[in-house]
């Protein structure tokens, strides 16, 4: 019998890769799943998230993993080496090469699972000057349920270490200015990173993304969106009132 971790991080793969929906093309985005305090699961590199297997997902070591962020600067070389030693099976599969912001992300506090994508919708937006823009504010009730009260933006940063060091400054960064932790993650002419209790609400995460991003750029050319108040965002949320609002 499949382990149903595996069977739900494969799931929602597939359901990431559907070609219909447009958030990844095949070969790009990326999926993972912590199994406990010590190891997760992670996409091998170069495979596709509509049609991966079990074979494809490589187990990794987050001690291997987690300290390399600490250094000023590796070359991609040596950090191809370290993640390749964080693997539970040595001599397997080569995980994605994004694997150091999984290892981070899942080792968040209630992040179970972890969907990394390129959806088109939502990457118009951030391959253009209005992303923080759009990372800052909701436009309606169920975005905030799904998607947290704002999303993390992360400034244009090269794939790999620098990536994962950029994600965790501007998660920190989040958390302190907003006091939760966030739901959704933006990266800069990148694409997006959702982040779930369970593989249904990253994969949901995702999905919302991509619609509230379709209607950001359908309200900009109706003259502009108009957003949900700060105020209603924090009583959806289910947080307390906030006096003056955030400093947008």
């Amino acid at each position: 019998m499949q382990n149903p971790l595996l069977q739900d991080l494969l799931n929602l793969s597939h359901e990431i890769g559907r070609e219909d929906r447009g958030l990844s093309l095949p070969g790009e985005g990326n999926t993972s799943a912590r199994v406990d305090d010590k190891t997760f699961l992670v996409k091998a590199s170069g495979f596709n998230l509509r049609t991966l297997t079990e074979s494809e997902v490589v187990g990794c070591r987050f001690s291997a993993l987690l300290p390399l962020l600490e250094q000023g600067s590796l070359t991609a070389d040596q950090v191809d080496e370290a993640v390749l030693a964080s693997c539970v099976n040595p001599g397997g599969r080569k995980p994605s090469v994004e694997t150091l912001f999984h290892a981070y992300l899942l080792s968040l506090p209630g992040v179970k699972f972890i969907a990394h994508c390129h959806p088109t919708f939502v990457n118009q937006i951030l391959c253009s000057p209005r992303a923080l823009e759009f990372a800052e504010n909701r436009l309606f009730p169920y975005e905030v349920v799904c998607c947290g009260i704002a999303s993390v933006y992360v400034p244009r940063a090269e794939s790999g270490l620098k990536l994962a060091q950029a994600i965790r400054r501007e998660t920190r960064a989040f958390e302190q200015r907003y006091a939760c932790q966030p739901r959704t993650i933006l990266l800069q002419n990148h694409g997006i990173i959702t982040l779930g209790e369970t593989s249904e609400s990253a994969l949901l995460g995702t999905l919302v993304a991509e619609k509230a991003a379709r209607i950001f750029v359908g309200a900009v050319a109706l003259g502009g969106p108009v957003y949900y108040p700060d105020e209603d965002v924090r009583r959806v949320a289910g947080l307390g009132p906030t006096p003056g609002g955030w400093p947008h």
